[in-house]
C-alpha cells in the first residue's frame, strides 16, 4: 500500500485562497488577452487616436508706435502737397467756398491715407487707431496754417512775412479758425472729418489682419 504524501509545512488548505500570479502583458502583434479588449497602446472603441497637435503659433500683433510714426510722415507728406497747392492757389485770388471745399477735402483724404497705413500696420490695436485720428486731425490743421506764412510771401514779400511774426505770430491759426469771416464752423468740421476718416478706415482695415 503507497504511503499518503507528506507536506513539510502541512496539509494544504483546499479553501485558502492562493496569491494571485501577475499576469505579463502581451507581446507586440499578439491578440488580446479577452474578446473585445484592445492591444496595448491600442485606443478604446469611441476614443479618437492621439494626433500630434500642430506647434502653438502666437497670434500676430501690429505695432502700434510703427504705426504712429508711419502715419505721422505720412499727414506730414499729404498736408505739404495741400499747402503747396493753396500757396499756388492763392495767386488767382480763388472764392472762399473753394477754399473751403479744398481744405475738406484735404481733411478726408489726409484720414484716409493715415488711416489705410494705420490699420496696415498697427492691425487691430486701438491706441493706434486713436493716434491715427489725432495725426489725421493734426495734419488738417498744419496743412492750412502752413501754407498762411507762404501766401503772406508772395503777397507782400518778406516785409509783409516780418510783419507778421513780430506783430501777429499767430496769424495762421486765426486764418484756419475762420475769425475774420465768421467760419468757424467748417474748420471744426475738417478736423472731425479727418479723425472720423483715419479711424473709421484704420478700424475696417485692421481688424480682418491676422
Amino acid at each position: 500500500m503507497s504511503q499518503p504524501p507528506q507536506y513539510p509545512y502541512g496539509e494544504p488548505n483546499p479553501y485558502q485562497q492562493q496569491p494571485p500570479v501577475p499576469q505579463q502583458p502581451p507581446a507586440y502583434g499578439a491578440p488580446p488577452p479577452f474578446p473585445g479588449q484592445p492591444y496595448p497602446g491600442q485606443p478604446y472603441p469611441g476614443q479618437p487616436y492621439p494626433v500630434n497637435p500642430a506647434p502653438y503659433a502666437p497670434p500676430r500683433t501690429g505695432s502700434p508706435v510703427g504705426a504712429f510714426f508711419l502715419g505721422l510722415v505720412a499727414s506730414v507728406v499729404v498736408a505739404a502737397i495741400y499747402s503747396a497747392i493753396l500757396v499756388f492757389m492763392f495767386g488767382d485770388h480763388p472764392s472762399r467756398d473753394t477754399v473751403h471745399t479744398l481744405y475738406l477735402a484735404h481733411a478726408f483724404v489726409n484720414g484716409a491715407v493715415v488711416g489705410l497705413l494705420v490699420g496696415l500696420v498697427g492691425r487691430r490695436s486701438p491706441g493706434a487707431w486713436i493716434a491715427g485720428a489725432v495725426v489725421a486731425a493734426l495734419g488738417a490743421f498744419f496743412g492750412y496754417a502752413d501754407a498762411v506764412p507762404f501766401v503772406i510771401l508772395r503777397e507782400s514779400g518778406a516785409d509783409g512775412l516780418q510783419f507778421m511774426l513780430e506783430h501777429e505770430p499767430f496769424t495762421p491759426a486765426k486764418a484756419w479758425w475762420g475769425a475774420w469771416d465768421g467760419t468757424q464752423w467748417i474748420s471744426v468740421l475738417g478736423l472731425a472729418v479727418a479723425a472720423l476718416a483715419a479711424w473709421g478706415i484704420a478700424f475696417l482695415t485692421g481688424r480682418n489682419r491676422r
